[in-house]
């Protein structure tokens, strides 16, 4: 089946350096931010167009007019001198042979050169054949979809010239030692072919530039040919046809198979912008084909692709480069010039093209500020979008930021994908790693320019919290690049002395939940000794198969981490492993469980949690909890996850996890417990440390009608037991630092096996992140517990502790005990602590009274802990009645309750209104946040 693949890019915004180059980047920024209004307007209002369009050209980055500006600026600046030198050092050698050998470069286009072909066919994701003839050699086509090859690329001197041979291309096999060429079938070779092309565009539009700046006939010269040459053929060219006629029809472009991907049509369109002017004196005949050939190329861009995610962005991004250089509506007799095709992308929305307005309504929640897809990709739309909103600003002289608030809250929530070391939630198809401050750069952009002075304070205290050395942020022009675009880089970030860093906590909340995305989060603490777990459903973009998924975090490290994506899209192993269930820490259905990746629609319900989604205030901070439901639809299964933090102290604390899973239809084979834990070492054990007897199983494979997933993982031992077990992970850290571990205490029961495996290796850390180890590269270490039949009354009950070899473990000893009354949807636990503390935990699924040991509850989740020095806390999760104690807790309607006693006083917070009795005394209390009580 054939996946959407959105891959994310990063887009460069390009703002003037000097008062005389600013006031003319109007590229795709202008437009894009424009097109922002929109959702105010809820598609009600039309968006008025430009009214002051240059006409001269070039005008994409910069006017005839500003030439001036920018000689006096590479005279007196280094870096632009650095930018400049860099330009003639990647062109001057191939200009000086162009002179001699016209032919040299223009023969390394990879076109239909003998064949002239006009037609091409594809194979679903690869190339087929092409057909038709032209009069004039015409742009061939890429190989595949899927950009994995066994060859490389080669470089220009090695590219055989006119290449058009019935073998395909000559190229190196980078698989076989010495790289050896040969001939290799089209579809073999990924996206080989537009990636020359590409190059060879590159070096002819830095050498249009130089034209443009130094009036040097040699560059134009050498940036014509290939320009025309190329351009002519694409005017021959049709849209590709799918022979299976399924979904990458919708897809396609001229060169590549995804429209988004047709970086060509933009950098011709620059090339276009600054050789203008050339064509104009020498070759006006051929402007009319130009034009037509970049109209019939932008309308394929618009007729195809995939709105409702960051391709609109990606593909306006491109239409507007090509819009730019077009004329006006009046100058070409279908009346589709730039006022069209602005107004196309601003007010229209087609099927695959959505106006700005419908495509951030569609994907921002905005009661939240999260967008729609996992949090790489959210991120980087959200700084997308922040970048045209400045750029429109100081360009136009003219702040939409006003309507636009939804972007203000997308910018201030980015923080609350953070775990307590700064790295970033990645669920879906994300990477560990810190947020961008460039979206926050923006913001304070914005606020400097229109004299704003609570925005720039706000977001100037958020930057500084992230910007390593925030008074020098934005010094370094990104002048390394030696592009044209260095010379229109941003003006560094200058920050107010006068505004003050931040406090994390007027920015993350304890729990946090974006029903939009399917997932909550609850937190405790930051740095090292912080707590925090992440839970993910698969709603929206770029997410995976996983049912309820966990990430955990203990002691400076995402321990309980996502896989990432693992591979290309359409690597077999991104679609069988990565992105399904047994890949994530989760519970898995009779080997079975399993959706559509990609775009998902099968979100978690939120049943309850403490405190309420992001209060800052008012209640008991030491104990987080979430319970959610999912239906998982392959198998119509019942899955409930209660995810609990006790913190015990600055540095102890624990995780409880009680995950229920039953079939809605009986039948139940088996459901697996899956959990991945970094570490080079994973033990797993009894209650006593002894290591337990496992032995290699064939059990959990693809054998019997399960998952593909099972066969990627190896080395499988198992071992049925009903006794309690643990299983803990090491990471041994270098000599001289504390390691680091996590303890998993579960809970045994008739019916369980637990399973050792070593699955596929983490890809979600770019960069080590200070692991010990190379973590994309060895077998990720996984415990999985089966519980044969159902396990709905029979959970997965589970203790996680974080610890380090310094301090070692401050939980003693864990136990179970039943319900005094016999309800089987009922678990309990005693948690004996070093410190002497005592917890008891009560956790049911059905809201009957249960009893142990005088105390009695009908809350969803009830935990009671009684520290040595006899201050105690009883925390009531989603109950209506309790009594521990000595004292009887009432309310009329399921809530939360926290009732403590310290240094003998009694505080209460309540989200409903109880009723409390102590010897035979009862007082009322409406709902209310912490506060002391008595009661009388």
């Amino acid at each position: 089946m054939i996946k959407y693949i959105y891959q994310e890019t990063r887009m460069v915004t390009k703002t003037k350096i000097d008062s005389g180059i600013i006031a003319r980047t109007f590229s795709l920024v202008f437009f894009f931010c424009l097109f922002t209004l929109n959702s105010i307007a809820q598609n009600t209002t039309k968006i008025p167009l430009p009214t002051n369009l240059e006409q001269g050209y070039p005008r994409i980055y910069i006017t005839n007019l500003e030439k001036k500006d920018l000689q006096k600026t590479i005279k007196k600046e280094a870096w632009a001198k650095e930018v400049l030198e860099g330009l003639h050092d990647k062109v001057d050698n191939h200009v000086e042979r162009h002179v001699s050998d016209a032919e040299w470069m223009v023969s390394r286009l990879q076109m239909y050169w003998k064949t002239k072909a006009t037609n091409v066919y594809v194979n679903g994701v690869d190339y087929s054949h092409a057909d038709g003839e032209a009069p004039v050699p015409t742009v061939r086509f890429t190989g595949s979809r899927n950009s994995a090859t066994p060859y490389a690329k080669p470089r220009l001197e090695d590219i055989q010239p006119y290449m058009d041979d019935p073998r395909g291309l000559y190229l190196p096999n980078k698989t076989k030692e010495g790289h050896p060429f040969e001939w290799a079938e089209p579809s073999k070779t990924g996206n080989i072919i537009v990636s020359i092309n590409e190059d060879i565009i590159g070096l002819a539009r830095d050498a249009a530039f130089l034209y443009w700046l130094e009036n040097d006939e040699r560059f134009s010269k050498f940036a014509y040919d290939i320009f025309h040459t190329y351009m002519e053929g694409m005017s021959y060219r049709s849209e590709p046809i799918d022979l299976l006629n399924g979904h990458i029809q919708t897809l396609v472009g001229f060169t590549h198979f995804q429209v988004i991907h047709e970086k060509a049509l933009r950098e011709v369109s620059i090339l276009y912008d600054f050789l203008h002017g050339y064509i104009e004196a020498n070759h006006p005949e051929n402007i009319a084909m130009y034009d037509k050939t970049i109209k019939r190329w932008t309308d394929q861009v618009i007729k195809n692709g995939v709105p409702q995610n960051n391709w609109n962005l990606h593909q306006a991004n491109i239409i507007l480069k090509a819009t730019m250089v077009l004329q006006d509506n009046e100058n070409y007799e279908d009346k589709k010039g730039r006022e069209y095709y602005i107004d196309y992308i601003l007010n229209v929305t087609s099927a695959r093209q959505w106006s700005l307005s419908k495509f951030i309504d569609y994907g921002y929640d905005e009661s939240n500020g999260v967008w729609n897809e996992c949090p790489s990709y959210s991120l980087g739309v959200t700084s997308s979008l922040t970048h045209f909103i400045r750029d429109f600003d100081n360009t136009f002289n003219h702040n939409i930021l006003p309507y636009t608030p939804v972007m203000s809250k997308a910018v201030k929530m980015m923080p609350q994908y953070l775990f307590p070391n700064n790295q970033i939630v990645a669920f879906g198809d994300s990477y560990y790693g810190p947020i961008s401050t460039e979206a926050i750069g923006d913001m304070i952009r914005i606020a400097q320019k229109n004299g704003d002075d609570n925005l720039e304070n706000e977001f100037t205290g958020l930057y500084r919290l992230f910007a390593d050395d925030a008074e020098q942020s934005g010094k370094d022009r990104g002048t390394n690049s030696k592009s044209i675009s260095s010379f229109f880089a941003s003006k560094p970030l200058s920050l107010n002395p006068k505004y003050k860093q931040h406090k994390l906590e007027d920015y993350i909340t304890q729990t946090f939940n974006a029903p939009n995305v399917s997932w909550h989060v609850q937190r405790m603490g930051t740095g090292k000794d912080g707590m925090m777990v992440s839970l993910n459903g698969s709603l929206g973009n770029h997410m995976h198969a996983n049912g309820i998924n966990m990430e955990l975090y203990g002691k400076g490290f995402v321990q309980g981490a996502d896989p990432g994506k693992g591979a290309n899209y359409l690597e077999p192993i991104y679609l069988e492993y990565y992105s399904q269930f047994p890949a994530h820490n989760t519970v898995m259905v009779d080997g079975a469980s399993s959706y559509t990746e990609m775009l998902s629609y099968h979100a978690f319900d939120v049943m309850g949690e403490y405190p309420k989604s992001e209060q800052k205030e008012g209640f008991y901070s030491d104990i987080t909890y979430s319970d959610v439901f999912f239906l998982e639809p392959e198998t119509r299964s019942d899955q409930s996850r209660l995810v609990s933090i006790v913190k015990t102290g600055e540095t102890t604390g624990y995780y409880i996890d009680v995950f229920r899973s039953k079939k809605q239809r009986a039948g139940d084979k088996f459901h697996d417990y899956y959990y991945h834990n970094l570490g080079q070492s994973m033990s797993i054990m009894d209650t006593d440390g002894n290591p337990l007897k496992l032995m290699p199983s064939e059990e959990m494979a693809f054998a019997g009608g399960h998952l593909y997933a099972l066969d990627y993982m190896w080395d499988k031992k198992s071992v049925k037991l009903e006794e309690d077990y643990q299983a803990e992970w090491k990471i041994d850290m270098p000599e001289g630092e504390d390691d680091v571990f996590m303890n998993l205490w579960m809970k045994g029961t008739e019916g369980r096996e637990v399973f050792s495996i070593k699955s596929p290796p983490n890809k979600a850390f770019r960069g080590n992140h200070g692991i010990p180890y190379k973590v994309d590269k060895e077998p990720y270490l996984t415990f999985a517990a089966r519980q044969h039949g159902a396990a709905w009354e029979k959970p997965f009950v589970s203790v996680y502790e974080p610890f380090t070899s310094a301090e070692g473990k401050s939980i003693a000893n864990i136990s179970s005990f039943e319900d005094q009354n016999g309800n089987t949807e009922f678990v309990g636990l005693n948690i004996t602590h070093k410190s002497g503390r005592e917890d008891v935990v009560f956790s049911s699924a059905n809201h009957k009274k249960v009893t142990y040991n005088k105390m009695s509850t009908d809350a969803t989740y009830t935990l009671i802990a009684n520290e040595k020095n006899g201050d105690w806390v009883i925390f009531i999760g989603n109950g209506k009645e309790a009594a521990v104690k000595g004292f009887n807790i009432s309310a009329n309607e399921f809530g939360n309750v926290v009732l403590k006693e310290k240094d003998g006083e009694l505080w209460l917070h309540n989200e409903v209104a109880v009723t409390i009795t102590q010897d035979n005394k009862e007082q009322q209390f409406k709902a209310g946040d912490l506060r002391v009580i008595s009661i009388n």
